[in-house]
């Protein structure tokens, strides 16, 4: 089995780390949230570099085969950094801009992210690709990561956070809507309460954590990462306290 390394800025990633489960049962994870610096949203590129640095020296300390920067923002900040400085592949998070482009029906999308994501080159890139197709709504999901992080998937306030962001895009005719950020998939029924309750309640919303999975396992067979290396199994680290990862771990 494989050594896979998977990092995020906190508990956000697990919704990824469990599509990749799901494909691939066999490996050996470890999963750092490094949540005693997050969120990275509001981090400049190079502090967010130098976490990753230190993070993927300890992974190839570890004997990791292979990283994945299961963080939108860490992707956008430090990805090409990393692939050009270790010699491991690297598997980030993509801007799911193409499905939400080929599925809307009013030819408006949303994307739901931080300022870091909004602000990469990978996102733009993608972005430029789609909006002379259809018009792109962008919000930063203010609070969100902070609610997550805090174990609030539901409730009241939780409701209001989420409507301060999403609504504008709704209003704008939004019908597919990217979730931009892996913390945000664990609000996707406060998500979805909150879009029926504004009279959108065919609002589908995007999570691309499946094709990160799906990416994974082709890399792997791609550079030929060995199996046998160790025993399956997950451990969950983190730079801060892991009272609500291994909480999050639990149900995600």
């Amino acid at each position: 089995m494989a050594i896979i390394g998977i990092m995020d800025s906190g508990v956000g990633g697990l919704s990824v780390f469990h599509e990749i489960r799901k494909l691939l049962p066999q490996e050996h994870y470890i999963y750092f949230a490094d949540n005693a610096h997050c969120p990275y949203g509001e981090k400049t590129p190079e502090y967010i570099q130098d976490r990753l640095r230190r993070i993927t020296n300890y992974f190839l300390w570890r004997g990791a085969d292979a990283m994945v920067l299961a963080c939108n923002t860490a992707t956008a900040a430090a990805i090409e950094t990393l692939r050009a400085e270790y010699p491991i592949p690297f598997i980030g998070m993509e801007p799911a801009v193409k499905p939400a482009a080929l599925g809307t029906e009013t030819g408006v999308i949303g994307i739901l992210a931080t300022a870091g994501t909004l602000k990469g080159s990978k996102y733009l890139t993608t972005k430029g690709r789609f909006e002379g197709e259809v018009r792109i709504e962008e919000r930063v999901g203010n609070g969100f990561v902070e609610l997550v992080e805090n174990g609030e998937l539901s409730g009241p306030h939780a409701e209001q956070v989420v409507r301060a962001s999403l609504a504008p895009l709704l209003d704008e005719g939004a019908d597919r809507i990217v979730l931009g950020c892996t913390h945000y998939p664990f609000l996707l029924d406060t998500l979805r309460k909150v879009a029926a309750e504004d009279g959108h309640p065919d609002a589908r919303f995007i999570d691309p954590a499946p094709a990160v999975a799906r990416r994974l396992a082709d890399v792997m067979a791609e550079n030929g990462i060995p199996a046998g290396k160790s025993e399956p199994g997950v451990e969950y680290l983190a730079s801060g306290s892991a009272d609500n990862l291994l909480r999050m771990s639990l149900i995600s």
